[in-house]
């Protein structure tokens, strides 16, 4: 009897024991997860905003004037810019746009994966892909976080777009003579379009994105789809995230840089008014959106793409030291 009861005692310690390593293990899992996230967006957003940088900056200059867009005068604007500054002035304003896309995306993706997993616990669907309205949710409050997080650095890096680099001649400088010259709350002028916009943004990229993973896996039988597949996937989810929110993006860019510009926007009903009456509603509240059809289906497929194959190699090279050991 006394065996018995050694016997019991023992086995209940080497389940206390299991339990807790297992408990470790997970714990250990879901760190490494959040770390891979963040490298992995990190990487996926720098990339991406390089490889568009000069498109964007034309498309902020017409954004935040009232000079009518068309493809010929973005082109003739890259041109001048190029022969006026140099080659690497195309690129004005990416070290600011670095400092804030490196933290946004790395927020985003992460927030994404682990809203994700927070969603699909709650639903019923951990380890799958989850139904359409959870699916939409997860991208809305991933880029929710992260636009609320890193706010003050867009304002930054829209300002240093469209002035000349004799105004601000770095990131810091900026953020100071804000400060001085306007007031800190400037530094938030224009968060609350940003908010509104970020919400179809983001929901609808990684909705449409998720979703064409998925009809591809049911479809072809492939769980991983070919890095062309990636791109193609990640294009038109920027195309439809973009479009959806493209007056929203206006609004922010006007309000974001009225400092330097001459006008006085205060409310996003106000600036809408003011836009439409000065220019219209296709020429201003959607100028440069045919860039942006070029430029924001280029810059999210290779976002999605960078961020999807460096969570693979990541876990390949765990998986490797893992066996090694």
């Amino acid at each position: 009897m006394g065996n018995g009861v050694k016997e019991q005692q023992a086995s209940l310690k080497q389940g206390e024991v299991l339990q807790v390593a297992s408990s470790s293990q997970s714990e250990q899992h879901t760190t490494r997860s959040i770390l891979n996230s963040l490298f992995s967006g990190a990487l996926a957003g720098a990339v991406a905003k390089t490889a568009v940088a000069p498109l964007d900056r034309t498309k902020i200059i017409f954004q935040v004037s009232s000079a009518r867009f068309s493809a010929k005068e973005a082109y003739r604007l890259i041109y001048r810019t190029y022969l006026k500054d140099g080659f690497y002035s195309l690129w004005r304003g990416n070290s600011a746009t670095m400092v804030r896309v490196i933290p946004y995306a790395a927020i985003q993706f992460c927030a994404h994966e682990q809203y994700k997993r927070l969603l699909g616990s709650y639903y019923g669907f951990q380890g799958t892909a989850l139904p359409p309205l959870p699916r939409l949710l997860a991208g809305a409050m991933a880029g929710t976080t992260a636009a609320m997080l890193t706010y003050p650095l867009d304002m930054v890096r829209a300002r240093m777009a469209v002035t000349p680099k004799e105004m601000y001649s770095n990131i810091l400088h900026v953020f100071v003579r804000i400060s001085r010259e306007e007031g800190l709350a400037t530094l938030f002028r224009g968060f609350a379009p940003t908010i509104l916009g970020v919400v179809p943004y983001a929901g609808l990229s990684f909705f449409t994105y998720e979703t064409l993973k998925k009809l591809h896996a049911e479809r072809s039988g492939r769980l991983q789809p070919y890095s062309y597949e990636r791109l193609a996937f990640g294009a038109c989810a920027g195309l439809i995230g973009q479009s959806a929110s493209y007056p929203l993006d206006v609004v922010r860019r006007r309000m974001q840089t009225a400092g330097v510009t001459g006008h006085t926007y205060g409310t996003i009903l106000g600036t809408m008014k003011e836009i439409v009456s000065e220019e219209g509603v296709v020429r201003g509240l959607y100028k440069g959106l045919s860039m942006n059809w070029v430029k924001g289906p280029i810059a999210v497929g290779i976002s999605f793409t960078t961020f999807d194959l460096t969570q693979i190699l990541l876990k390949k090279l765990h998986q490797m030291g893992y066996t090694a050991r």
